[in-house]
């Protein structure tokens, strides 16, 4: 599922990103003019069209299956490994023998691949290339863009982010122009300068005519796991069983929006935005277009879940997370979109919950995986271990029978033969 953001990156350079499954989505209903959608091609799960979402929803998918300790099929990595060009980038989709178009090439799917190579294990080499690929794409404001060569965002800088995080790359280390990634995160992020109830939060981008910040959901939860030094899959960090710290302002204080948030206290204050968001809200975040209806917004919820479980705030992620699992259901569209199915299983594998019917319904959407941690992979020419057992068994005692027949019958020739022989 492609989320506002990602599809309006992805349309925007099409013709720029919501972040739907974090991915976003185009209507359902193509219009008549529209060209046929591809099919999904053979090993990528999920059945939907690919284009702007195929590399997105396969390395979510990958990435989670690989912490649930699921070995996917050899055509599932292949896909996603063979979606890379060889200077390093990844678009958002390749048909099958398509060359690739460096315009096309973007940084978001980029850097979710590359995490989930990292998972996987195996894939240094191009791991190492993806990696390199974000380094010249790097903006010299510190920040990525969703394609390069376009103004930064806060959506596209935190997964790069996150994924050098992944490759252990440290982001303070890729720079250009004196600018390194934290920096180029920082431009995002209201301050002191922004009312109380705003600080902390992230913007899609600066407006482009005052170059002020405006708060966006899905923004500041994609940021917020970058700022708190994390990736996919994400692990609990140091809990602390405090809230998130709000953004300390002196009362009285000047400040404009060139003082930016310092990275130290960048989770914290991401954090506690997300959480005053989520309770106002009734634990979700809500998606507000111009012209539509506030809706839910499902994506920005859980990528607000694991940005705060990264920060050490479990707790205040665990409504979300409820919020999310109860509401699964339409989020998956009944456990059929790929993207979507994957995100889900992410945030409660972070949330340490009970993760077995999402992992099934999410191996379902694609190939049949080499392995399940319930069920490792045996060779081909090897009998189940039910039988091994049952045969392992009947051949102990068969060989005991036979010894003792061989001993009896051997007692018997001897004493035979003592009897027929001459005596001397």
């Amino acid at each position: 599922m492609l989320t506002a953001a990602r599809l309006g990156a992805a349309a925007l350079s099409a013709a720029l990103l919501t972040g739907a499954a974090a991915a976003p989505a185009l209507a359902d209903t193509p219009s008549p003019s529209a060209p046929a959608a591809p099919a999904a091609p053979e090993g990528l799960y999920g059945k939907g069209d690919p284009t702007y979402d195929g590399v997105w929803r396969q390395s979510l998918a990958l990435t989670a299956l690989a912490a649930a300790k699921v070995t996917p099929a050899d055509q599932a990595v292949a896909w996603l490994t063979g979606q890379q060009c060889e200077d390093g980038g990844w678009p958002s989709y390749r048909a099958a023998g398509a060359a690739c178009d460096a315009k096309t090439e973007d940084s978001n799917a980029t850097a979710v691949a590359v995490q989930a190579l990292v998972a996987l294990g195996g894939h240094q080499d191009a791991v190492d290339k993806g990696v390199q690929w974000l380094k010249t794409v790097q903006n010299a404001d510190g920040s990525w863009a969703y394609n390069p060569g376009n103004p930064g965002d806060a959506n596209s800088t935190g997964l790069a982010v996150n994924a050098l995080f992944a490759a252990r790359t440290d982001p303070a280390g890729v720079a250009k122009d004196g600018k390194n990634a934290f920096d180029g995160l920082a431009r995002f992020q209201l301050g002191c300068a922004a009312p109380a109830d705003q600080r902390g939060a992230f913007a899609f981008q600066p407006d482009a005519a005052s170059g002020a910040l405006a708060p966006n959901a899905l923004a500041t939860a994609q940021a917020s796991l970058a700022a708190a030094g994390g990736r996919l899959p994400v692990t609990a960090g140091a809990r602390s069983d405090a809230a998130p710290k709000p953004l300390t302002c002196q009362d009285g204080a000047t400040a404009t929006p060139a003082s930016p948030v310092a990275h130290a206290d960048s989770a914290e204050a991401a954090g506690a935005y997300l959480t005053a968001q989520l309770g106002a809200g009734g634990n979700h975040l809500t998606l507000t277009m111009p012209g539509a209806t506030p809706t839910p917004d499902y994506t920005a919820t859980a990528w607000a879940a694991l940005g705060l479980t990264q920060s050490g705030h479990p707790q205040q992620a665990a409504g979300a997370v409820d919020w999310l699992t109860q509401n699964g259901a339409a989020w998956t569209k009944g456990g059929t979109d790929a993207g979507a199915a994957a995100t889900l299983l992410l945030v409660s594998q972070a949330a340490q919950r009970d993760t077995a019917a999402l992992v099934q319904q999410l191996t379902a959407l694609g190939p049949v995986p080499k392995a399940t941690a319930s069920a490792p992979a045996a060779p081909a020419s090897a009998a189940p271990a039910a039988e091994k057992k049952k045969d392992g068994g009947i051949s102990q005692y068969w060989l005991i029978g036979v010894g003792l027949l061989i001993g009896v019958g051997g007692g018997l020739i001897l004493s035979l033969q003592r009897k027929r022989a001459p005596k001397l």
